[in-house]
């Protein structure tokens, strides 16, 4: 059996609104998200899971308020002595801009993507603005896709989960680690999503849903089916990743 380690590399940070993360919690609140690209270091394949921003902001204030520091795409791989075109696969939660920017410079790599984020990403709809098919296009017209339309493994130890709920075609990627299953979120969150403060727990919640979603409840019910599918959950955008070399 594989198992693998996994690396988060921070390829870029936003600035907004708490309540983006937390739906119907944490409105007026600032904060500060990473973006990650994490690699998947196991096996004999050099596995990424989304490439991240093409120019992050590289800045103190943006360091300091993620705990961590922010890398090129370049710098971020170059820490494990890669270079784009070294990466075997590539692997999407989904296709929002700030997860496949880079994904031209993998020019060997087979790019894994929902059908649905590939239907949305040609077609948005005018409330999503966060779909950009120029990312894709160079790698489309490659021939690098490999379209999901089930759950399925991808190579021995990691697997993919159709899980609707920051976008139609989120995948959580299942990861086997020595501790037990790790699931990177196919839907932006962070830990409070998963662990809510007792206010929100009074009302008998036990997670809160993406503050941006496509159905509210089908959300909810799909972060608890995560939850009981891992061992380690990886929210896709939770800050303290940000400090840590290596999970688990």
């Amino acid at each position: 059996m594989s198992t693998f380690t996994i690396h988060p590399i921070v390829m870029g940070t936003k600035r907004f609104d708490k309540g983006m993360m937390t739906y119907q919690q944490g409105y007026g609140q600032p904060y500060v998200i990473p973006i990650y690209s994490w690699f998947l270091e196991g096996g004999n394949k050099r596995i990424l899971v989304d490439t991240g921003e093409l120019r992050p902001l590289q800045s103190p204030d943006r360091e300091q308020a993620i705990g961590g520091k922010i890398y090129t795409f370049e710098e971020g791989l170059a820490r494990f002595g890669l270079a784009p075109e070294d990466i075997d696969i590539v692997i999407h939660t989904h296709l929002h801009a700030d997860h496949c920017e880079n994904d031209y410079k993998c020019v060997n790599a087979e790019i894994h993507v929902h059908e649905k984020e590939l239907e949305r990403i040609h077609d948005p709809h005018p409330l999503d603005f966060r779909y950009l098919e120029d990312h894709i296009l160079d790698v489309e017209e490659n021939g690098q896709l490999r379209i999901v339309r089930q759950d399925m493994q991808i190579v021995p130890g990691v697997r993919v989960v159709h899980t609707p709920a920051h976008t139609e075609g989120g995948l959580t990627v299942l990861v086997d680690t020595t501790q037990g299953t790790a699931a990177i979120t196919g839907f932006c969150v962070i830990q409070e999503n998963f662990e809510p403060p007792q206010e929100v727990r009074a009302m008998e919640m036990e997670v809160i849903p993406p503050g941006t979603c496509t159905n509210p409840t089908q959300a909810y019910d799909t972060m608890l089916k995560v939850r009981e599918m891992a061992d380690i959950i990886i929210p896709l955008h939770e800050p303290r990743f940000a400090a840590l070399d290596s999970i688990p």
